[in-house]
């Protein structure tokens, strides 16, 4: 067994903070890297945005560009990833807001979704767009990796909302013929179409009327229907 003495453990940890330091600030860049690359693709588009306009805004070399991502797909890649997973940690978070309100799976799902349309209601201005749309109209322009990564974020959302569905379901008959997919989907719909008619017409407050909306129409749909 080799006896490290002081000298070599303060040198060990000197090594280990200057690479966590390193680790640190490479992360930092990369982050800074998708912070700039979503708000150019939300603006300009995936094509128009060239990944000299991004080092320049960034401050860094294209050598730089390349150690974090292989190309604009890998990019666009990462910040499809990093956007599924910060949707999963708002839905959540507001699931369980109203989990900890009620027991009652539709009041639960009455409560997401209002608090959701406040949420957007608090936004400052416009909703600055969404990525799922932007790579969905140029899915022409980009890789197999990033059109499917893009749609298994749409059935994410799917995937979320009918599990509170189908407890609503079990609980409750609908008034109407429906199923959860397709008011899981109503819901997305909702979302992503109210985004595009708020920007088109310059209005934020649609998208929050379209959320409250929805919050009706499933009130009504399963009025005086429970089991």
């Amino acid at each position: 067994m080799v006896r490290l003495t002081a000298t070599d453990l303060s040198a060990d940890r000197n090594f280990t903070r200057g690479t966590v330091n390193m680790a640190t600030k490479g992360e930092a860049t990369k982050d800074r890297l998708l912070d700039i690359a979503e708000r150019h693709f939300l603006h300009n588009g995936f094509t128009a945005t060239s990944i000299d306009d991004l080092i320049k805004e960034a401050g860094i070399t294209k050598g730089g560009f390349f150690y974090h991502f292989e190309g604009k797909n890998a990019l666009a890649y990462a910040l499809m990833q990093r956007y599924r997973e910060r949707d999963a940690f708002l839905f959540s978070g507001l699931f369980k807001r109203a989990e900890e309100l009620t027991d009652d799976p539709l009041q639960q799902m009455l409560v997401f979704v209002k608090l959701l349309a406040e949420m957007m209601a608090n936004l400052e201005g416009l909703h600055p767009g969404c990525l799922v749309v932007s790579l969905t109209y140029e899915s022409h322009q980009v890789n197999e990796e990033v059109r499917k990564i893009t749609a298994d974020s749409v059935m994410d959302w799917r995937r979320l909302f009918r599990e509170q569905l189908d407890k609503i379901n079990a609980r409750y008959t609908a008034n109407s013929e429906t199923s959860s997919d397709d008011l899981a989907d109503m819901l997305s719909t909702i979302i992503e179409g109210g985004i595009v008619v708020s920007r088109a017409l310059n209005d934020p407050s649609i998208l929050v009327k379209q959320l409250l909306e929805y919050r009706s129409y499933i009130q009504l749909l399963y009025a005086d229907h429970h089991k």
